[in-house]
């Protein structure tokens, strides 16, 4: 990480104007022409963040892929990198296991995901001060989630309440503020009663700010699915994406690889397909049968 540190630096001077219209760029223009290749992580933390935690991924990659150059491409939301991805604007992406699974039907494939499911699953953080004990009491109150298809940070949390006393469509206000970090934020600030999120940015924020997360109180967690996948449009040749895949799952073999990982913090990643992925849909029939509409 801090053999790439230069590098995130002159990125992150160079794109200092806009938060909103921010597009964080990764690897040096060659004099030479060659393929580009489009990398796209959904929204875990800001685009800045984004950037700083999974360019020098990107960068470990690239090193193996010679013939073509690699850019990390974030988004400002799930709203705008939903658009992108269903557009076929990637071409390797990183989409949480909802919008993995939508991915399929506009021409791509999985064949990777994070390693391990035991961290994919939904939490609800209350303050310690806030007077939640049990799900009933948020009735009457705001909840907040980074997005409406965030599968693990609002999903599986609503579907949580729904099955424990709370009508999520009529006994709370649900409240979508665009990040991980943002829901956290809220219900630490107490503009909301209950912030849903999943353990990865919960463990960072906890790493990041110990004094503020000690005010916050893991509540609630949801069971476990398929975590968030690795897909490739159908048009990239079988060789690249083989190369990638590869360059993807050393990661946890190598010293370098392992001090990557741990920024994010994640063990590694692993191989797998479209068939993974099927828990993912028999969760999403029975949320939209028994919560709400999914937007498809």
């Amino acid at each position: 990480m801090k053999r790439l540190g230069w590098l995130c630096c002159m990125l992150l001077v160079a794109c200092q104007p806009q938060e909103a219209d921010y597009q964080p760029v990764l690897g040096r223009r060659s004099p030479v022409a060659r393929t580009e290749l489009v990398v796209g992580i959904h929204p875990l933390h800001n685009p800045r963040r984004l950037l700083e935690r999974y360019g020098p991924i990107i960068a470990y990659i690239n090193r193996s892929m010679p013939e073509v150059q690699l850019r990390l491409e974030a988004s400002r939301n799930y709203d705008e990198y939903d658009r992108k991805l269903y557009s076929r604007r990637f071409d390797f992406a990183m989409p949480n296991p909802y919008e993995t699974v939508l991915s399929l039907k506009n021409g791509y494939r999985v064949f990777g995901k994070i390693q391990g499911d035991g961290i994919f699953r939904g939490i609800i953080l209350v303050r310690k001060d806030g007077g939640i004990r049990q799900p009933t009491d948020l009735k009457g109150k705001k909840v907040a989630y980074p997005a409406p298809s965030a599968l693990a940070a609002t999903m599986m949390p609503q579907y949580f309440l729904q099955t424990h006393g709370v009508d999520v469509q009529h006994d709370i206000t649900n409240l979508y503020v665009g990040s991980q970090e943002s829901s956290i934020l809220n219900v630490l600030r107490g503009f909301t009663a209950a912030g849903a999120t999943w353990p990865v940015p919960w463990q960072a924020f906890q790493q990041e700010h110990p004094d503020q997360a000690a005010q916050l109180l893991l509540k609630w967690q949801t069971d476990t699915l398929p975590g968030v996948g690795w897909v490739v449009r159908d048009d990239v040749a079988p060789a690249l994406a083989q190369k990638f895949a590869a360059a993807l799952f050393s990661l946890q073999h190598s010293e370098e690889g392992r001090r990557l990982l741990a920024a994010l913090p994640l063990a590694g990643f692993e191989s797998a397909s479209d068939k993974t992925y099927l828990p993912v849909q028999e969760f999403l029939a029975q949320f939209a049968r028994t919560v709400r509409p999914i937007e498809q």
